[in-house]
C-alpha cells in the first residue's frame, strides 16, 4: 500500500469537492483488504482526472458501483483508493423508438428498466439484485441470468461504452464517440474483464418491447439423465420459450422451469405443446400473470439469487460453472459423488446455455476439497468453475482456475490500456 500524503489528497480536492472524498472505512475494505480513501466523483470528467492523478502516483484503484459483488474475483494485491461510479447515475437518452438507451454506469438496473417500462420496453437481462447493482458493475462482472438464451449475453446487447482510461483518457466505441480507440471493440473487451481494463462510465444499449403475458412450467426428472433428455428435447422442439433451467440439489429429484412470453392465446399453445412433448413427466403450471418487469419474477426465476441466501458466509461458497450444453447431465452427475466424499450440501443451478450456479455448504476445508476436485473435473470435459464466494480463511483459493492460452493476450490488451497495472491489480485471471 502507497501511504497517500496530505499534498496528494489536496491534488484530489483540486478536481472534487470536499463531500465526494473521504476516508475509506472497514465496510470499504475489498475481500479484507482496506484502501485508504474513497472517491466519489459525479461526472466522467472528474472521475478521468482523478484517475490520472493515481496512476501517476502510482496508487491501486478499485472501481465500485453498488458493491454488490465486490466479493467475486480473487483479493486486491494491494488497495489505495475506491473509485465509486453510484454518483454517475443519469439515464442520458432513451430513444425508445429506436429501441437503444444511453445510461450512466452508476444507475442501478431497477431503475433503469422501470424508466423504459414508461415506454413498454426493458433491457431483456435479469442480473442479480438489481435494486442494488449498476450498469457498470453488471457489465464488468458480465452477470446475466436466464433470459440469456433468448436475447443473447451483455456482449449482444451492448452497443457502445465509454470508458476512463488510467492515463485519463475518455474512450468511446459505440454510441457517440468522446475518442475512439483503433483496433479495439471496447464494448466486448471491459465485459466481463472484472475492472481491469478501465472505468466504465456510461454504455448504450439494444432494448427489447415487454411481454404481454408470461407463463411459467416446472417439469420433475427421476435423475440428471433425464432431466437432460427432457431439456434437450424441448431445444429440438418449435416450443418458443425465452428461458430454460434445472435445479439439482443434494436432497431433492431434478427440477426443469421453463418461461414463455406472448399473447395468452399464443401462450395457451405453447403449454399444449409442452405438456405433448412431456407427457411421461408431471407438468405443473407456476404462474400466469402480465408482468412489468425486465426478467422473470416468479419464484423459480429466482432460484439463482436465492442461492446467496445463507445465513454463514464462513460454510457456503458459491461457484458459476461453464460446460457445454451437451455435458449438462454429465456436470450435475459429477457434483454429487464430489460433494458426498467431501462430506458437503450442494444445490446446482442450470441454465440451458450451459451457464450453472452451484452452492456448497459445510466446513472451509471441506469446501476447499469439493471446489478442487470439481474445478479439475470439470475442466477435463472442457469445462470451467470460478468461485464468486468463499469464506474468509479460503481467499487464497484461486477463483478463476485454468486460464487457457489466452492469458499472453489478455496481459498484453492489459498492459495496453493500464500498463502500471493501477485498476482492480491481482482481482482477475492469472493474476492480472
Amino acid at each position: 500500500m502507497t501511504r497517500i500524503s496530505a499534498t496528494l489528497q489536496n491534488h484530489f480536492r483540486a478536481v472534487l469537492s470536499a463531500n465526494q472524498i473521504r476516508p475509506a472505512s472497514a465496510a470499504d475494505a475489498v475481500c479484507g483488504v482496506q484502501p485508504q480513501l474513497v472517491l466519489e466523483p459525479s461526472t466522467e470528467q472528474q472521475l478521468a482526472s482523478a484517475l490520472r492523478l493515481a496512476d501517476e502516483s502510482q496508487l491501486a484503484v478499485l472501481p465500485r458501483g453498488g458493491g454488490s459483488k465486490l466479493g467475486w474475483g480473487n483479493a486486491p494485491s494491494r488497495a489505495d483508493l475506491l473509485l465509486c461510479t453510484a454518483p454517475l447515475c443519469r439515464i442520458l437518452e432513451h430513444a425508445w423508438a429506436d429501441l437503444t438507451v444511453t445510461v450512466e454506469a452508476g444507475c442501478t438496473i431497477e431503475t433503469l428498466q422501470q424508466t423504459l417500462a414508461e415506454h413498454g420496453q426493458r433491457l431483456a437481462l435479469d442480473p442479480l439484485w438489481p435494486e442494488k447493482a449498476t450498469v457498470g458493475g453488471m457489465l464488468s462482472t458480465n452477470d446475466s441470468g436466464a433470459l440469456r438464451l433468448r436475447f443473447g449475453a451483455l456482449r449482444d446487447l451492448i452497443l457502445g461504452v465509454t470508458i476512463a482510461l488510467p492515463d485519463g483518457t475518455l474512450a468511446s466505441s459505440g454510441g457517440r464517440v468522446v475518442k475512439n480507440v483503433a483496433g479495439y471493440d471496447l464494448s466486448k473487451l471491459v465485459t466481463g474483464a472484472l475492472g481491469t481494463l478501465g472505468v466504465i462510465t456510461r454504455a448504450v444499449f439494444r432494448l427489447h418491447p415487454l411481454p404481454r403475458h408470461s407463463r411459467s412450467f416446472t417439469i420433475s426428472a427421476s435423475n440428471p439423465e433425464e432431466a437432460q433428455n427432457i431439456i434437450l428435447a424441448i431445444q429440438d422442439s418449435k416450443l418458443a420459450h425465452v428461458a430454460l433451467q434445472s435445479q439439482f440439489s443434494s436432497d431433492a429429484s431434478p427440477l426443469i422451469d421453463i418461461l414463455f412470453e406472448g399473447t395468452e392465446a399464443g401462450l395457451d399453445a405453447q403449454a399444449s405443446q409442452l405438456r405433448a412433448l412431456c407427457k411421461s413427466a408431471k407438468s405443473t403450471p407456476l404462474q400466469s400473470e402480465p408482468r412489468h418487469g425486465a426478467g422473470p419474477k416468479q419464484c423459480a426465476w429466482n432460484a439463482r439469487q436465492d442461492l446467496w441466501s445463507f445465513s454463514n458466509p464462513a460454510e457456503n461458497a458459491i461457484a458459476k460453472i461453464s460446460v457445454l450444453p451437451a455435458d449438462l447431465a454429465r456436470a450435475a452427475e459429477l457434483i454429487g459423488p464430489i460433494a458426498a466424499s467431501s462430506r458437503v450440501n450442494w444445490k446446482f443451478l442450470l441454465h440451458a446455455t450451459g451457464l450453472g450456479w452451484l452452492r456448497v455448504e459445510g466446513p472451509a476445508d471441506n469446501l476447499h476439497r469439493a471446489l478442487t476436485i470439481l474445478r479439475a473435473e470439470l475442466e477435463k470435459i472442457g469445462g470451467s468453475l470460478a468461485v464468486l464466494h468463499r469464506p474468509a480463511n479460503m481467499q487464497t483459493f484461486d477463483a478463476w482456475g485454468f486460464s487457457g492460452d489466452s492469458l499472453p493476450l489478455m496481459r498484453a490488451v492489459k498492459s495496453r490500456l493500464d500498463p502500471s497495472g493501477t485498476l482492480n491489480p491481482g482481482r482477475f485471471v492469472g493474476g492480472i
